[in-house]
């Protein structure tokens, strides 16, 4: 068979997802074509820092600053697409986003023709169901990394089944190269290493001698570039991932957190949020229980791509759940387990199809309708909420700096359109550095914290300086206005119903 022919062959194989891949495309230009892009302030670290690249200036974000909050691959991948497109990561986010998901729908119909036990019809719901996600709509209209580390995540699922075919070095060494890039586009990439190390582990496949010396090819391999991130974070500001705190937040609450989470993802809504620690035990309980037992009983099963995906679901949400108890960052949350999203629809229906095949004949046909019925009435709830959602944002656009509360701020658009009310050589304070340089392109500082005082004498032992405020962004932990004004004379430049511009020049 020619390259060619074999081309076609698998285009024709897979046209149905490539259909649903299009078709999500078309959906994330659909959610997008109000305001552009969701943009975050973790979306203007990625950009600016994409936009430093191709100045020269290395990896750097707005103000000149090392990014170290973030590993550096995702901004690599908005650098080469400006490059290669000539286009700004903003202006061409909506683009980039629906080919990411285009191709994560894609991969995902691909792998479901693999499933142990293939079903059409059960491939057709889950596309459907994977296309219309709010969960992954959401993550897709914003300028984020997720929509780069979901993909990665599907082609570590496709290189671990290759790899199990032959148990090759060569093919090993591929799949920690594929967690390695996964690893430094999000740091919670280090599930997947965990994922293929449990894997092997379990491998009753390889003998003791060769599991161990695959574990160690696979796992030095795939922590390389991390390694090789933390320590140049650790040289630019000798920190390995930025500063951490402690978390604040227990393990029942993170696991309630969580629930909540599936509750969303089972549209179930918020009436049953007082179900969500028990959802999120069960869930657990069940999943590793199916693992166990493929690895122990059902050898057939354990190198499946249902599997797989059972054992990343199970190493993902337990190192989530116990490091949001160890580390503080935002709350458990749809963004933050958007990973998880197709591993959970695959580990709760992937049985199904082999459900209903070994049933009477007579039942096979009514249960095929039945769970068809099911899977099309879950899609309608996730429209729904789709819909709905549309509705809203076609009319002021997606929440963050892309969104009507921010274009039509008074204070927005004359610091866009008056950029020399600031003069040369004066440092712009305000409490939010994000917003500022994405809309005037300029780097400033935070006003201090009240409770840092070495960084609040250096700023009132200056004497020119401006202070820029958005009302809408209120941080009762920084100085005030009032706080400011008892010790340093400033003069009101612009004030309006979103904010206010001071100058300190004396």
């Amino acid at each position: 068979m020619t390259a060619a022919s074999a081309i076609r062959k698998f285009i024709t194989d897979h046209l149905d997802a490539l259909i649903a891949g299009i078709a999500g495309f078309v959906l994330i230009h659909i959610f997008t074509k109000y305001s552009g892009v969701g943009i975050s302030p973790d979306s203007i670290m990625y950009m600016s820092t994409a936009r430093n690249l191709n100045e020269g200036l290395g990896y750097v974000y707005f103000g000149g600053k090392p990014i170290v909050a973030f590993p550096v691959f995702y901004p690599t991948f908005l650098a080469i697409a400006e490059f290669i497109t000539r286009t700004d990561p903003v202006r061409l986010g909506p683009v980039l986003d629906g080919l990411l998901f285009g191709t994560l729908i894609f991969l995902s119909g691909v792998i479901m023709e693999r499933f142990r036990f293939p079903s059409k019809v059960y491939k057709w719901v889950i596309l459907l169901a994977i296309v219309l996600s709010p969960s992954l709509l959401e993550i897709y209209t914003y300028l984020w990394s997720e929509t780069l580390f979901m993909v990665w995540v599907l082609v570590f699922f496709l290189a671990y089944h290759h790899y199990t075919k032959t148990h090759s070095v060569k093919s090993l060494i591929v799949l920690a190269t594929v967690t390695a890039l996964a690893l430094i586009t999000r740091y919670a990439g280090i599930t997947l290493v965990g994922t293929g190390g449990l894997l092997l582990l379990c491998d009753s496949e390889l003998k003791l001698k060769d599991k161990i010396r695959h574990i160690l090819i696979f796992g030095s391999i795939s922590v390389s570039l991390l390694i090789a991130n933390l320590v140049r974070n650790n040289l630019v500001t000798h920190t390995g991932t930025g500063p951490r705190y402690k978390s604040l937040t227990s393990l029942s609450e993170n696991m309630h957190y969580f629930g909540t989470v599936m509750c969303d993802w089972f549209t179930f809504g918020q009436k049953a949020y007082g179900l969500a620690f028990t959802i999120t035990l069960l869930l657990i309980v069940a999943f590793v229980t199916v693992f166990l037992y493929n690895a122990f009983r059902n050898r057939a099963m354990y190198n499946s791509y249902e599997n797989i995906a059972l054992a990343f679901f199970i190493v993902y949400a337990l190192f989530m759940i116990l490091s949001a108890t160890i580390s503080r960052y935002e709350r458990l949350n749809n963004r933050l387990l958007s990973h998880l999203f197709i591993p959970f629809l695959w580990g709760c229906t992937w049985w199904v199809p082999q459900f209903i095949r070994r049933t009477r004949a007579g039942y096979r046909v009514a249960l095929t309708v039945l769970a068809v019925g099911i899977g099309l009435l879950f899609a309608y709830g996730e429209y729904q909420r789709d819909w709905q959602r549309n509705d809203d944002e076609c009319d002021y656009g997606i929440p963050g700096y892309t969104d009507d509360d921010w274009n039509k701020s008074e204070l927005i658009n004359l610091m866009k359109t008056h950029l020399e009310l600031f003069k040369p050589g004066y440092t712009v304070y305000n409490n939010a550095c994000e917003a500022f340089y994405f809309f005037t392109g300029l780097a400033s500082e935070y006003i201090p914290h009240k409770n840092d005082p070495k960084a609040i004498r250096k700023f009132l032992g200056q004497s020119h300086f401006y202070v820029v405020v958005f009302d809408k962004l209120p941080d009762p932990a920084l100085l005030t206005i009032k706080d400011i004004q008892q010790r340093k004379a400033m003069t009101l430049i612009f004030h309006s119903a979103d904010g206010s511009i001071y100058e300190c020049d004396h």
